[in-house]
């Protein structure tokens, strides 16, 4: 990683629960912190860590560094919200991850969602206008929430960053890097 761009001193927030696509959540984490910053995993609940999935089965599972109710979207440049089908439908259904959501995209600041990750948007009120991809099942949902679909591995509008599916995952997290660095 050259010195222009290091994310030394940066503060990601990647807000997820069970059921999170395990690939979606570690690897672009790795890849943050391999850049300099600082990733905290915030999750709903007292839960000491998450549960994620692969593929078609329950996976590993990750710590969590801070619950919900104790996190600031002041204290973070950025929000990562990683896919799986369940940990965005439980997400969503949570007005308090929804506002965390919302304060993100209310101040402007980098938002990177992946494959289901936008349901949550949807639901923030953080996608009418903007050009999106996701996780193809998800097109209809965006496009009646205002949102214009893409099929490509990386869509970059403004402040928001959206990718389809785990073989995306090394341009998103190059997108998110680079807008975080610049």
């Amino acid at each position: 990683m050259s010195p222009s761009k290091s994310l030394s001193g940066k503060k990601i927030a990647l807000l997820a629960t069970d059921g999170f696509e395990y690939a979606e959540l570690t690897e672009p984490k790795k890849m943050l912190e391999e850049a300099g910053a600082q990733v905290d995993v915030i999750a709903p609940g007292d839960a000491k860590e998450i549960k994620g999935w692969k593929v078609s089965d329950w996976g590993g599972a990750v710590k969590v560094d801070r619950p919900l109710d104790q996190a600031k979207p002041d204290d973070y440049q950025a929000l990562l919200l990683p896919g799986g089908v369940i940990n965005p439908d439980k997400l969503r259904m949570k007005e308090e991850a929804v506002s965390f959501v919302r304060a993100f995209g209310e101040a402007n600041k980098p938002i990177a969602a992946i494959c289901h990750g936008p349901w949550t948007l949807i639901n923030a009120g953080q996608v009418k206008g903007h050009t999106m991809t996701s996780w193809p099942s998800l097109k209809q949902d965006l496009e009646n929430a205002g949102a214009r679909w893409e099929d490509r591995e990386v869509v970059r509008d403004g402040n928001l960053i959206t990718s389809r599916k785990p073989v995306d995952i090394p341009a998103f997290g190059k997108a998110l890097i680079e807008l975080l660095a610049a």
